[in-house]
């Protein structure tokens, strides 16, 4: 009976696990999904992002973040900074308005969201009457001016969101101001801009969508002067001595507009047509810029000829003859100028653009020759080509690191020296306690090389593979050669290329020797590709070798894609990594396991069809082996084939739900009869069984047949020296684990270094192992005579990892999607198991072994399994007895995109993509946590102290109060709590406020 029972509460074990694991989501890289909103506050330095799904994240100086998520989820319309407040406004696409404060709590700050509020019209009043246009915080930081569909401009007293309805300033009051023969009640109909007074913050300017600008005086309530324009307005921008403004319109054109105090009604200065005479897009954003020099900026979005590039996406710089129209490869959301921030400064001096595009965040540097860009320390673009896989080293050595970032400084020549010019709040984060990578595979056939050691995922160095192979483009083409007569100026910006030049060249395995500087990447149309770090430029050419994994099988066709053609002769490669040989797989089929052991100078791929051994100190190739089974016909046509055999793979679907049905209908109907039960389940491995204790929660694996398709697809490689022949010597070997479920171990023989040149490598097969319920084989790991995994090639010449214990008996795991399995070495015999439970379908589709430290004591430290399953949960399973310690959920199991992109780190943290821009990143242990940690000064200013609108933030006098501010959990059950609690007041505030106007 012992089988049937559960493991006994151990309380010591219990507090252990307390002090080694814990689940946080601590921080998002990369680029917000769909972002929809831009906001920035010259005061604080900060900038804000607003996304479709509901989220807002603000961004300062690297390491300063805030994010906070909407209760709703709508889309973040406008974000709008309370002047010389910690404090910000959304408005969503609902209509509601939001406000947002970074407050403080148990010594950091959050940023919480305080009230939320919807306009409401009189009874029976349509939809128009309150839909929020414009959003104007004023600048005395007590009301909020907003605009509407319906043209009146409703004030709402702040935090409270109290409408003060005795000053809202309705179209009929504008029109009583303006003579009858210039305006009628449709020049009152919709307000598409407010703007406030640089000098005087009694005045407002009101836009009107037909053409109507209106300059009303809040205390006498009343119009000072109108202008008419002739086109459809689009926005406003007051000058900085605030004696004009400029009008930007549908046509392409803007206005200049003189203030004077004599005449009610004005007449533009000069009505331009930037890129005219031809019909243009509308201009939809512009800023007039005041120079030292008298030359004004001029920066306007839009504007192209409707003709010939109605479908760019621009932005354009104006300053005296030098004009320049950035060119982005996705829509532009917004953008703003950091400019000078002394409100008694007389003229603007602009300092950089910053433009939020689509996909990506572009910084233009407007104080240096030519107006480059600048590097951006976060929001990186992580999807500029889509991401296909990715690879995680810890630790990197000190010397590594500096060469990789020596390359990538090289290609970054042509980025501004400029420092970043958001850089609001101090990082007080503690400093990385090592160096990490993060390298991400491309559909381009690009590898990016990420610092991912702390807060802020910032871009070292870019490979490219493109050069090796012959390609429809040419890599030396100049995408930004403009000619000196071209016009429009255009000028491609940003990183963003989403389309590739060949879905051939996507990069789907990487493996990086840390100790060494080799580094294997292999690609879709089976290419494998070695090389070596160099610290200058070189020109070579490059080895190839074949690895034919269907030699000795006949009547087999290949139906996919065909491989890459290389370049002949010498091929020129910047520093940085440089490939010295070239395998290719045939066919050229997707490769799907790669393992490199650089101490012996070997890499070992795996594809559908097979596997190979490479040996790429010789540039030989040492062996293949063929794992396609007879009637696996799926195999041989390819991922990008469009013969797939549909009817196949539903055929094959319902036939395995049809064991399924057939096999329960056998063990709930046989209860009765011995023979029946031994014969339904002769099929399972009967001494594993009888070992194995079962929970009542655990279920026998149903079996799956040999003739399921790419059961010869090869899903793991494995390189470890340990006894595969006999107790008494250890030898070189190589582990390859398939989709069908079978192991295969082949003894390998690995010449001494003196004579390595001289010497082949040689290799048999030893061990073919077949799990009888044919699982696919995820993982396999040997460990040591002390039950410890081994360690990684050269980690123990390096002084870093104790030598394996080969005294005692070594142990072989392997995992399949369904079971732990522990066998033997080197007889092979099956020692202990673990199930996965069955529930709702649980399949296990990452596992990686993880170190936790204690966070009461660094005497002591645990190797365990990080496991990731189909259904979304983390769970951590102790080594080397497969005890189940903890489970958390992690990613939603509809997730199957994050699921797939999912990586563990070596000490408990991971990453995956919660969108094609974002990895979320998580920690399992107590002892390593990544998450920002940041203060923020907030300079003092008097009631009377009145900043422009957009003007900057540097002002002499700061008062020292800090607000220590830390990361919200985007799905923080925190967050919710505080918005339901925030809601509470609202309503008792509105109630209040009701019982007291009665």
């Amino acid at each position: 009976m012992r089988r049937f029972l559960r493991p006994g509460h151990d309380p010591v074990r219990e507090r252990l696990k307390r002090d080694l694991f814990q689940f946080n989501k601590t921080v998002e890289h990369g680029f917000p999904h769909q972002p929809s909103a831009l906001g920035y506050s010259p005061f604080l330095r900060l900038m804000a992002i607003g996304t479709r799904s509901g989220a807002i994240k603000l961004y300062g100086a690297p390491g300063v973040e805030f994010m906070g998520l909407h209760e709703e989820n709508n889309t973040v319309m406008q974000i709008h900074f309370i002047p010389d407040q910690c404090q910000l406004v959304t408005l969503l696409d609902d209509n509601s308005l939001h406000l947002w404060s970074l407050k403080q709590h148990g010594g950091v700050s959050e940023l919480r969201e305080e009230h939320r509020f919807t306009l409401k019209g009189p009874p029976g009043s349509p939809p128009s009457a309150t839909q929020v246009t414009a959003v104007l915080p004023h600048s005395s930081r007590e009301v909020l001016y907003l605009g509407t569909e319906s043209g009146s401009i409703f004030v709402v007293e702040l935090p409270s969101f109290r409408v003060l309805e005795d000053r809202t300033i309705a179209p009929e009051a504008v029109l009583q101001r303006i003579p009858d023969d210039n305006c009628n009640r449709r020049s009152c109909e919709l307000v598409e801009v407010l703007q406030e007074h640089p000098k005087n913050p009694d005045q407002i300017l009101i836009g009107y969508s037909r053409g109507l600008i209106v300059l009303w005086d809040l205390q006498n309530n009343k119009a000072i002067h109108h202008f008419l324009g002739s086109q459809q307005l689009e926005n406003l921008y007051w000058q900085r001595d605030g004696t004009k403004f400029i009008s930007c319109h549908y046509d392409g054109s803007y206005s200049q507009w003189p203030v004077s105090s004599e005449n009610r009604q004005s007449e533009p200065l000069e009505n331009t047509v930037p890129y005219g005479p031809f019909p243009c897009k509308a201009i939809s954003k512009i800023y007039w810029q005041t120079t030292k020099n008298g030359l004004p900026y001029i920066i306007f979005q839009g504007g192209m000829p409707r003709a010939s590039y109605g479908d760019r996406h621009s932005i354009s710089v104006i300053h005296g003859s030098q004009q320049t129209a950035f060119d982005f490869t996705s829509r532009v959301i917004d953008f703003f100028i950091i400019f000078s921030s002394d409100p008694a400064a007389e003229f603007d001096d602009p300092s950089a653009l910053v433009v939020l595009a689509e996909e990506e965040l572009v910084v233009i540097d407007l104080k240096s020759a030519g107006w480059p860009a600048v590097h951006p320390p976060y929001l990186a673009s992580l999807h500029c080509s889509a991401i296909t896989c990715s690879h995680h080293v810890s630790n990197i050595p000190l010397k590594l690191w500096e060469r990789i970032i020596s390359a990538g400084s090289k290609q970054n020549i042509h980025y501004s020296s400029m420092p970043w010019p958001i850089d609001g709040g101090t990082n007080i984060a503690p400093d990385p306690p090592q160096r990490d990578l993060l390298l991400t595979g491309h559909e381009d056939g690009t590898v990016r090389f990420w610092d991912a050691s702390g807060v802020c995922l910032h871009l070292l160095y870019k490979l490219s593979t493109v050069r090796v192979f012959l390609t429809d483009a040419d890599p030396n083409d100049n995408m930004n050669t403009l000619g000196e007569d071209e016009w429009p100026p255009l000028r491609k910006v940003g990183t963003f290329d989403p389309y590739s030049d060949d879905p051939r060249l996507g990069i789907q395995k990487i493996y990086l020797c840390k100790y060494s500087g080799y580094l294997a990447v292999a690609g879709t149309a089976g290419q494998v590709l070695v090389m070596e770090l160099n610290d200058e430029d070189a020109e070579h050419v490059v080895d190839h070798a074949e690895a034919d994994l269907l030699q000795d099988q006949e009547g087999y066709r290949w139906k996919g894609h065909e491989k890459l053609k290389t370049r002949d002769g010498p091929v020129r490669f910047e520093a940085g990594f440089q490939p010295f040989v070239l395998v290719q797989c045939q066919p050229p089929a997707v490769v799907t396991s790669l393992a490199l052991h650089s101490e012996w100078k070997l890499v070992a791929f795996g594809t559908s069809h097979g596997f190979g051994l490479f040996d790429h100190q010789q540039k030989r190739l040492v062996f293949v082996k063929c794992t396609l089974h007879p009637s696996d016909q799926l195999a041989l046509e390819g991922p990008l084939s469009r013969v797939k055999s549909l009817k196949k793979s539903l055929r094959q679907s319902f036939r395995r739900i049809r064991r399924s049905r057939v096999s329960s209908r056998k063990r709930r109907g046989g209860g009765g009869n011995a023979s029946e039960v031994q014969e339904a389940n002769a099929k399972f491995d009967q001494d594993a069984l009888q070992e194995m204790e079962l929970a009542p929660v655990q279920r026998k694996i149903e079996a799956r047949s040999a003739e399921d398709s790419f059961t010869g697809f090869v899903r793991t490689l494995y390189f470890a020296d340990t006894f595969l022949r006999d107790s008494s010597r250890h030898c070189p070997s190589l582990w390859a684990g398939t989709n069908g479920g079978t192991v295969y171990a082949f003894c390998l023989r690995v010449p001494p270094a003196e004579r390595r040149m001289d010497e082949p490598v040689r290799a048999e097969q030893a061990k073919e192992i077949q799990l009888m319920h044919r699982a696919p084989v995820v993982g396999i790991l040997v460990l040591d005579g002390r039950s410890t995994p081994l360690p990684e090639p050269l980690e123990v010449a390096h002084d870093l990892s104790k030598s394996p214990d080969m005294q005692g008996s070594h142990q072989l795991l392997v995992v399949s999607e369904e079971q732990f399995k522990v066998f033997t070495l080197p007889k092979v015999s099956s020692k202990l198991k673990l199930k996965l439970t069955a529930l709702e379908g649980c399949r296990v589709r990452k596992v990686t072994v993880a170190n936790f430290g204690s966070c009461k004591t660094d005497d002591y430290s645990e190797n365990d399994l990080a496991v990731l399953t189909n259904l979304g949960d983390i769970q951590i399973i102790s080594l080397p007895f497969l005890k189940l310690q903890i489970r958390y959920p992690c990613i939603r199991k509809e997730d199957v995109s994050g699921i797939a992109s999912c990586v563990f780190t070596k000490y408990g943290q991971g990453f995956y993509l919660i969108s094609p821009s974002e990895f979320e990143r998580f920690s399992l242990s107590t002892k390593w946590l990544v998450e920002p940690r940041c203060i923020v000064d907030m300079p003092e200013v008097t009631s009377n102290n009145h900043v422009p609108k957009e003007s900057g933030t540097e002002n002499a006098a700061r008062k020292s109060s800090f607000f220590s501010c830390s990361f919200l959990e985007r799905k923080s059950g925190r967050l919710m709590e505080h918005a339901l609690l925030n809601d509470e007041k609202v309503l008792k505030e509105i109630q209040s406020t009701l019982e007291g106007g009665r």
